[in-house]
């Protein structure tokens, strides 16, 4: 697979609500897919294309499958029934309805519905899987995913129904009863419509699945992953936020930045906290405030542990993330279906359908997401008490006693921190058995997946009252100014932020900061007026 432009940057929008918007196309069937082309085709509208050579070794695995078809002895999913009627012989003529009630029955999601990204993710990654040749439906399956994808139609799925194991049956279940033009849809424009409608108003013929294919399209681990590949990208992007964000505490509380120094971090070889280190010190370069007490007399060489210790439980966090990354490759590099085709022409039975990889991963980033949040918002309450900010006023109010200042944003990002730490909690160690005792132990990978969604986003808010809360505490140092990055930031911040003054409206700034942050608007700004050190 081969991407025709460059990865969407952090500062790129975090959902195409509907239609497409990218000029770059992803091609299937070369090599596995990029983490950056799944970002692209599921949030930005990248079209997709099947290379030939892809779609003849899906025709060659399906001449297999109409083989076994014929076989009067029974094939588990292709001429048998599913999960705890394995055993059951299902008649030729009945196989076509057989498929059909596969998907009907297990298209049983409820709640509200999913986002598009995720769906659209969803979509792209069992298409990947189809394309490998290891499944065993027909091309035309195959060129149809491709042209719902294409069009802009996305199925509508419901938040549950996953237990991740034999992967997400419900949601893929949902895309596949769509494309044989049943249940509803979203087309491009994002309007509500009936599946049959909107395929035939977009010229793809419905399908009519045949042996095996039910099953092909509905067993693997591809909602979860595809969450999981969202949240690295996003995350990645939150790290270097939080960087920033400890720059400006440590800069407007008068924190030195000696203890970031290249020689101290490296007696502790940790990656990621090498690398958050070294943003501190490059968004921290230059500034006047750090200079105005830096020093043989400077005393502030034990700083509280929020600031001191900020590339430590970053750097962690990163590096928990790199781990993700690793797990998330892997995964794109596998066939997940239940039975595979094998390469050397097998049917097999198999487990690769359990979402355990990937549902312990999703619950490791959540609790480095909960740590990171934590951290944050004590050095935003730190900046808020005048016991322990530096001179600087209460809650930095502008006339204290009448005005209550960020007192009630530091509130709200510890509701977050607080809700984050319930979210912290794994689902992977939960499992309950389905399928009359068959399916006896499940990953709760989607369950995972669906938490650490709104961890990412309950991390950007916290990290967004932080950032607010610096931006107000550099501009009351004044007349000492904030070096060239945080400065650059102050004055993004300060575009959809009045700063220091009277009590306001606070609400409206503190969502317009989030949106900042949360878009990587904050982190581009802050390298771009940074330099490597």
């Amino acid at each position: 697979m081969s991407s025709a432009a460059s990865a969407p940057g952090p500062d790129e929008p975090r959902d195409n609500a509907a239609g497409t918007t990218s000029t770059e196309t992803v091609v299937l069937g070369l090599r596995p897919l990029e983490p950056a082309e799944v970002v692209a085709v599921a949030r930005h509208g990248a079209r997709v294309e099947v290379a030939p050579a892809a779609l003849t070794e899906v025709g060659r695995a399906r001449e297999l499958i109409e083989r076994l078809a014929d076989d009067p002895n029974p094939h588990y999913g292709i001429s048998t029934g599913f999960g705890a009627l394995a055993t059951t012989f299902i008649a030729p003529e009945r196989r076509v309805q057989l498929q059909a009630s596969l998907v009907r029955s297990h298209a049983a999601g409820t709640g509200p519905e999913v986002e598009r990204e995720v769906i659209r993710a969803l979509q792209l990654l069992r298409l990947q899987t189809l394309t490998t040749g290891r499944t065993g439906v027909r091309p035309v399956v195959v060129e149809t995913y491709v042209a719902m994808l294409n069009a802009g139609i996305t199925p509508i799925v419901r938040e549950y129904g996953s237990l991740g194991c034999s992967g997400d049956l419900a949601p893929l279940s949902h895309l596949a009863l769509a494309a044989t033009g049943e249940g509803t849809v979203r087309d491009a424009s994002g309007t509500e419509a009936n599946a049959w409608d909107a395929l035939l108003a977009a010229g793809i013929e419905p399908l009519v699945l045949r042996e095996k294919e039910g099953l092909a399209l509905i067993n693997g681990t591809d909602g979860m992953l595809g969450m999981l590949l969202l949240a690295i990208h996003d995350l990645s992007m939150l790290l270097t936020t939080a960087d920033v964000a400890a720059a400006m505490s440590v800069e407007s509380q008068f924190a030195t930045d000696a203890v970031f120094a290249a020689d101290l971090q490296a007696l502790r070889p940790q990656l990621g906290q090498g690398d958050s280190a070294a943003n501190l010190r490059r968004f921290l370069a230059d500034s006047p405030i750090i200079a105005s007490h830096r020093g043989a007399d400077d005393g502030r060489v034990q700083d509280a542990y929020s600031l001191r210790c900020s590339p430590q439980v970053h750097g962690a966090a990163r590096d928990t993330v790199a781990h993700a990354a690793l797990i998330a490759s892997r995964e794109l590099a596998s066939a997940v279906d239940n039975p595979v085709v094998t390469v050397d022409g097998r049917v097999a039975s198999n487990g690769n359908f359990h979402g355990a990889p990937v549902a312990y991963v999703l619950d490791f980033l959540a609790i480095a997401v909960a740590d990171v949040a934590s951290i944050s918002e004590r050095r935003t309450d730190r900046a808020l008490d005048p016991a322990r900010n530096r001179g600087l006023p209460p809650f930095l109010a502008h006339e204290v006693g009448v005005d209550s200042g960020l007192m009630i944003a530091q509130y709200a990002a510890a509701g977050i921190v607080s809700e984050l730490k319930r979210l912290a909690v794994p689902a992977s160690v939960d499992s309950i058995p389905s399928s009359a005792m068959q399916e006896d132990h499940v990953s709760m990978g989607w369950a995972a997946a669906r938490k650490l969604r709104r961890a990412v986003d309950g991390l950007g808010r916290v990290l967004a009252v932080e950032v607010l809360t610096g931006s107000r505490a550099l501009q009351l140092r004044a007349p000492l100014e904030p070096g060239p990055a945080t400065a650059a930031v102050s004055a993004l911040v300060a575009t959809v932020s009045a700063g220091a003054g009277p009590d306001r409206f606070l609400s409206p700034e503190m969502e317009a900061v989030a949106e900042l942050v949360l878009s990587g608007e904050v982190a581009r700004t802050a390298l771009a007026h940074s330099a490597a050190v």
